[in-house]
C-alpha cells in the first residue's frame, strides 16, 4: 500500500493557502505516493478541486482516519489530534513556541511532528525554509497596503498640475522581508532607503537600488550575528533614528523573531516627530510590534500618524504563497520518504531539529 499524504482546508481566521497545490500533487503522485485531500481544500488559494488530477477526495473525518502524513499551513484545530491514527506524521508550522497543550495532545497521540520553521537556517534547508518563503509574500504585501494607505504617491510624477515629488520610504530590517520590501518600493518608484544593525547588509539593500542608511551605530559581531548594543550605543541608534524619521512618508518595519516578542525599535517619541500624513506599516505586528504604538491587527493614528499593524500578510495572496510554501512541504518530504515509505533519518540535523513530537514525548 503506498502511504498517504493528506491535508485539510485550512481553519486558521482568514488563513486562504493551502499545503498541497496540483504541482505537488502531481510530484507526490509521480513517485507513487497518494495524495488525499479534505474537499475544498484549495479553493480558497485559487486551486478547485477539479484541478487537482491527482489526488483523491473526501470529506474531514475520511481524510484523517486514512493519513500516513498530515500537511498543514498552521495547526489545525486541537479536535483534530485525537482523529488522526496513532503514529501519523504531521508536517508544517506548528508554532511550537508557547502551544504547550498543543504538543502534549500530539504527543498523547503518539504524533511524529515536525514543525518547518524550526528548521536550521542553512544552505541545503533553503528550498525547504518556509519562513523565508512566507516572508517574501509578507514583505511585497507590505509595500503594496503601504502604497494603498498613504496620502501621498510613490513614484514621482510630472503632470500638467505640476510635479509630485516620489514618496520617501525607509525599510527597517534587511532581511527576506526586508529586501522584498525594499525591491518592491523601488519598483513603485519611491525614493527608498534600508536600514539594518549588521552592517554586512549594506551590499544586499544597494544591490536592490536603494540606500542604505548609515546610523553611525554598528552591531557587528561574530559568524554573521549581530552583537548587543551598550546603552550609550542604543542611545545613539535610537537619537539618529528619530531625527532621521522626521524626513520620511513611510516607514515599514520587519524585524521578527519567532517564538519572542518583536523588538521594540519604533517609540511613541519618534513617531511624535514624524510628519502629519507619515505612515507605519509594522511587519512584526503578530508578535506585538517594532512600534511601541502598533495594535495587532488594527488601524491607529497619533499625532497623524497612521499605524497598521496587519496579520498573516502571507494568506493575502494565497496562490502563489500556496505554490511556494507546499514546495518547502514537498523538498522537506524527501527527507521522510525513502522507497515509498516513510523513514525519517533523525541523524539528519533538518530531521532531528525540526522535530517536535516523537514516540509519545513532546522535544520542542
Amino acid at each position: 500500500m503506498p502511504i498517504t499524504v493528506a491535508a485539510l482546508r485550512e481553519t486558521a481566521a482568514g488563513e486562504r493557502r493551502v499545503a498541497i497545490t496540483p504541482e505537488v500533487a502531481k510530484k507526490l503522485h509521480a513517485k507513487g505516493i497518494r495524495v488525499l485531500l479534505e474537499r475544498g481544500a484549495g479553493d480558497s488559494a485559487g486551486f478547485p478541486d477539479i484541478s487537482y488530477a491527482d489526488a483523491d477526495f473526501a470529506d474531514a473525518d475520511a481524510v484523517l482516519a486514512q493519513a500516513d502524513v498530515l500537511a498543514c499551513v498552521l495547526p489545525p484545530d486541537d479536535s483534530v489530534w485525537a482523529r488522526l491514527r496513532e503514529a501519523t506524521v504531521v508536517v508544517g508550522q506548528l508554532r511550537p513556541y508557547g502551544a504547550a497543550a498543543r504538543l502534549s495532545a500530539m504527543a498523547r497521540r503518539k504524533l511524529t511532528g515536525f514543525a518547518l520553521e524550526l528548521l536550521p537556517r542553512t544552505t541545503r534547508a533553503q528550498a525547504m525554509d518556509v519562513l523565508s518563503s512566507q516572508a517574501a509574500v509578507a514583505g511585497y504585501r507590505a509595500m503594496l497596503i503601504a502604497a494603498e494607505n498613504s496620502p501621498k504617491f510613490f513614484p514621482m510624477l510630472t503632470t500638467a498640475a505640476g510635479t509630485i515629488r516620489p514618496s520617501k520610504v525607509l525599510v527597517i530590517g534587511a532581511g527576506v522581508a526586508g529586501l522584498q520590501a525594499i525591491a518592491t518600493a523601488r519598483r513603485l518608484g519611491a525614493q527608498t532607503e534600508g536600514y539594518d544593525v549588521r552592517p554586512e547588509t549594506r551590499e544586499q539593500v544597494e544591490s536592490l537600488g536603494a540606500k542604505f542608511l548609515d546610523l553611525g551605530v554598528s552591531a557587528a559581531g561574530s559568524g554573521g550575528y549581530a552583537r548587543e548594543l551598550s546603552a550609550e550605543e542604543r542611545q545613539a541608534q535610537q537619537q539618529a533614528l528619530a531625527d532621521h524619521l522626521k524626513g520620511v512618508d513611510v516607514l515599514v518595519t520587519t524585524a521578527a523573531v519567532p517564538g519572542r516578542p518583536s523588538p521594540k525599535i519604533v517609540t511613541e517619541a519618534m513617531v511624535a516627530v514624524m510628519k502629519p500624513g507619515a505612515l507605519i506599516v509594522d511587519l512584526a505586528a503578530e508578535g506585538g510590534g517594532n512600534c511601541e504604538l502598533t495594535r495587532p491587527g488594527e488601524r491607529s493614528e497619533h499625532g497623524g500618524v497612521t499605524i497598521l499593524g496587519p496579520l498573516n500578510l502571507p494568506a493575502g495572496a494565497p496562490l502563489h504563497a500556496s505554490e511556494m510554501y507546499a514546495r518547502n512541504v514537498y523538498n522537506f518530504l524527501e527527507l521522510l520518504v525513502k522507497d515509498g515509505a516513510l523513514s525519517p533519518d533523525f541523524g539528519d540535523e533538518l530531521v532531528a531539529k525540526s522535530c517536535v513530537t516523537r514516540d509519545g514525548q513532546s522535544h520542542a
